[in-house]
């Protein structure tokens, strides 16, 4: 592990280390984030695989400019009026993704959706800029602790599970950035933060719906338990297909369909999971069946997703 403070040297290393799948923690104006290439399915995965998240929640795809968004996501009047006001700055924008988005499925947490931020901290544009591409970053701390707004902070959680630490001294806001859906002309509150409700609802002339207050609207992720689920039904721990059956397999399997990883590595299972488990989703099956996945490391995750997936929908 490496803290450097932000130069010129400092920015190129961290692009490198992007563009070869590594991770990089890096300064926002609301806590660090955990950096990865978006479109890097493996590099995705670990981000998970470093902070021991016990859940594949969606991540956030940080940009360096309003430009960049229309390659992977479609804007609804509302995000483009949110985005000309608060962009650069900490407000998160959920948007659907194209029919071709490049962004890693494991970003979007398997949903149709994907969220996006312009930050506004000259570090992170900097990076950005030098890489070229979205950066997939949740908070750069373990799951379930204190989000970081230091460089220390960052050193004391994950120490040498991230390569680079950029050092950009304590961050501005210092709480998560307000979260938005978006993705339909009737924007949603999910997240509370950086950016107030009320500076919002000003822009938008209207108020937003509020998840917990409307049955039908987008909720967090993660909450539902037939969430992240395919049309076909799913079938868990078989050790081979039936008749009609997909066969996603994991480990050595003579019958597999599509197989999360042959060397068991759970890592590049997680990194499969959901585009796999939407390739499958054909009407040529009757439905998919799963091998075992190991109940440690990433393979809590996948299988907590799998669950939800095979929940009766």
């Amino acid at each position: 592990m490496s803290v450097e403070p932000v130069n010129e040297q400092s920015i190129s290393l961290a692009a490198e280390l992007l563009e070869r799948g590594k991770l990089v923690a890096f300064p926002t104006e609301t806590v660090y984030g955990l950096g990865a290439d978006a479109a890097n399915d493996l590099a995705v995965a670990s981000i998970f695989e470093a902070k021991g998240r016990p859940q594949f929640n969606p991540l956030i795809a940080h940009i360096a400019d309003i430009s960049w968004v229309e390659r992977f996501a479609v804007t609804t009047p509302s995000a483009r009026l949110l985005a000309e006001r608060f962009w650069p700055g900490p407000l998160t924008l959920v948007m659907k993704r194209t029919a071709d988005c490049p962004i890693s499925h494991l970003v979007s947490a398997g949903l149709d959706t994907v969220g996006v931020r312009f930050p506004v901290h000259q570090a992170a544009r900097q990076m950005l800029e030098a890489f070229g591409k979205p950066v997939a970053a949740p908070s750069a701390n373990i799951s379930g602790t204190v989000s970081p707004t230091t460089a220390q902070h960052v050193a004391q959680g994950l120490a040498d599970r991230v390569p680079l630490i950029l050092d950009g001294g304590a961050c501005s806001v210092g709480v998560e950035s307000t979260i938005l859906d978006v993705s339909e002309d009737d924007p949603a509150l999910l997240r509370a933060g950086g950016v107030g409700v009320e500076e919002i609802e000003d822009v938008l002339k209207k108020k937003l719906r509020r998840p917990e207050a409307d049955p039908n609207a987008p909720r967090s992720p993660g909450q539902m338990l037939s969430h992240y689920a395919p049309r076909l039904p799913v079938r868990l721990n078989a050790l081979e297909p039936e008749d009609g059956e997909a066969f996603l397999a994991f480990g050595k399997a003579e019958k597999a369909t599509l197989n999360l990883s042959p060397s068991c590595n759970l890592k590049e299972a997680a990194a499969h999971l959901f585009a796999y488990m939407r390739l499958l989703d054909d009407p040529k099956y009757k439905g998919i069946a799963v091998m075992p996945i190991p109940t440690f490391g990433l393979g809590l995750a996948i299988n907590d997703r799998l669950k939800r997936a095979a929940y009766p929908h």
